[in-house]
């Protein structure tokens, strides 16, 4: 794992600085045409940008370092990064297969904005490995997400992608959970991965951002074509956020993992809560799959309230964790999934699951707010 990508970079300049300077500007000028010309063709030199800025590029250059990868693009939201990757893999007439359940704004790209364009969206339980692959042949795309945003089923990428490459099958990964510490797709035959670097990359709440990663050919494709017309880009500013948040990322990652697992025994030992949704435990269903692909789970996990019409008063009893739909900052957050009617409707989850990230406060006094809390329902 190349930890000294994130705590050193190669100086933009020659006055050797530690960390890159921010290249505000939103064109490059060049002495002649000759150059002009040079850049446009060449791609050494930034000409704009919407297009290439080197701020950018040295946090795409860690991205790809971190995921070991060939090259990444970055963009100005994790979905931005994904709907670029889509629009500018797939036409009309080709279909992808996509793992249930993903992402909110995923789900949406693929169920609302894609088949306006004729792309067909064929859904698979991402936990049935067999039907997964029987619904490969005549694919163009194979969506992953593992873990699952709501739910954190995980899905054994190994087979998944072998079967996709034996079909001509290209297949793209939503890795923001894994973050490229506790999971690098590639390493398991996964084409491209795709992240919100708004969670854990970020690690402050301060941005919104996305990237993609993979072999240098798919990456120019979807920078050449869902960056230059989709016009999604990151701005030099968020991206110095960025390659500052990288530096500290293993280090948020530990406490976090280590923080959510107390919280997440507490509760599973707790009468009002039904059952505790968290990879890292031994009672979790998939908890060999979970053994076989990450290395470690992070600060965010779900948990059913025994009475699902309170999971609502349960958020609101809380004072220590806030209400909110990102994650991956020093913030805790809760969301009961009874107040996203639309994403519970669409994979008919049960009313009492609770969405919980435990970030950078101690455990204990968290334990304590959710002992309050759960004490509260009566």
């Amino acid at each position: 794992m190349p930890w000294e990508n994130l705590l050193h970079d190669e100086p933009l300049s020659a006055f050797g600085e530690v960390t890159p300077p921010v290249f505000q500007t939103s064109l490059f000028a060049f002495p002649d045409t000759n150059a002009f010309e040079h850049a446009m063709t060449s791609g050494e030199r930034p000409v704009y940008t919407r297009i290439a800025n080197p701020t950018v590029r040295a946090f795409e250059r860690k991205v790809a370092a971190l995921e070991g990868t060939e090259d990444a693009v970055a963009f100005a939201s994790g979905n931005g990064a994904m709907a670029a990757a889509l629009f500018s893999l797939l036409g009309a007439g080709d279909r992808v297969v996509a793992t249930a359940p993903v992402y909110a704004g995923t789900h949406g790209l693929l169920e609302k904005l894609l088949p306006r364009f004729g792309v067909e969206v064929t859904w698979v339980d991402g936990k049935d490995t067999e039907a997964v692959i029987a619904a490969l042949p005549g694919a163009r795309l194979l969506l992953l997400e593992s873990p699952t945003s709501y739910t954190f089923e995980l899905q054994d990428l190994e087979p998944l992608t072998a079967a996709a490459r034996a079909e001509g099958v290209l297949s793209v990964i939503d890795n923001t959970y894994g973050a490229g510490v506790y999971l690098r797709p590639a390493e398991h035959g996964v084409d491209l991965v795709v992240h919100s670097a708004t969670k854990y990359f970020s690690g402050h709440s301060d941005v919104v951002a996305g990237v993609v990663a993979g072999p240098e050919a798919l990456v120019r494709r979807i920078r050449s074509q869902g960056l230059v017309f989709l016009g999604a880009k990151l701005a030099p500013w968020e991206a110095w956020l960025l390659v500052r948040g990288l530096r500290t990322l293993t280090l948020r990652l530990e406490r976090h993992q280590s923080s959510a697992l107390e919280v997440a025994r507490y509760l599973e030992g707790h009468p009002k809560v039904q059952r505790v949704l968290h990879p890292g435990l031994d009672t979790y269903p998939q908890r060999a799959l979970a053994k076989k692909y990450l290395h470690g789970t992070g600060g965010i996990f779900s948990f059913e309230v025994a009475d699902g019409r309170a999971a609502k008063r349960l958020a609101d009893a809380l004072e220590h964790f806030r209400i909110g739909v990102s994650w991956g900052g020093h913030e805790s957050l809760v969301l009961p999934l009874a107040s996203q009617p639309r994403v519970a409707e669409a994979y008919a989850f049960p009313e009492g699951l609770v969405r919980v990230f435990v970030g950078l406060e101690p455990p204990e006094v968290l334990i304590a707010d959710l002992e309050r809390a759960l004490a509260r329902l009566g």
